[in-house]
């Protein structure tokens, strides 16, 4: 094994990610790319405000989230983990896939949030997408354990 590939939401669940993810690259002296997946960028903007204040709003938020995730991989770098962070706007599932690609990944290391059966209905599961489309093995750490 020599890439992992860590798909972060910073949700509840990134700590049990990075960690399986994390003990994943040490054990196989992998590189671990951690992997946070925007969202594009709006295509409608609301009647409040205006596409100004909108694309403020979303460029804040994703230094925020690049932040995050360069702060990440340092503390996991810190830890000995040869880390390195990929901050990717688009759709999710077909960034993490295109990206395991890429990347040579070995495995993909995601979370699941444990959504019901409607929620997944509604607007779909990550996981259950990445399962699906993967060519590679898929790790998927529960939220609740």
């Amino acid at each position: 094994m020599e890439a992992v590939l860590a798909a972060v939401d910073f949700s509840s669940i990134t700590e049990k990610v990075t960690e399986h993810a994390a003990d994943l690259a040490r054990t196989h002296q992998a590189k671990l790319w951690l992997l946070h997946v925007a969202a594009p960028e709006p295509d409608f903007v609301g009647y409040h405000g205006g596409y100004d204040d909108e694309r403020k709003i979303v460029a804040d938020h994703l230094r925020s989230d690049h932040r995050k995730l360069d702060d990440l991989a340092e503390q996991l770098r810190a830890q000995g983990v040869d880390a390195e962070a990929l901050h990717i706007q688009g759709p999710t599932v077909d960034v993490i896939l295109a990206q395991a690609d890429k990347l040579s990944a070995d495995v993909i290391v995601m979370g699941s949030h444990g959504y019901g059966p409607v929620q997944r209905l509604l607007v779909g599961s990550s996981s259950e997408g990445v399962l699906r489309g993967s060519k590679i093995p898929v790790m998927v750490v529960p939220s609740k354990t």
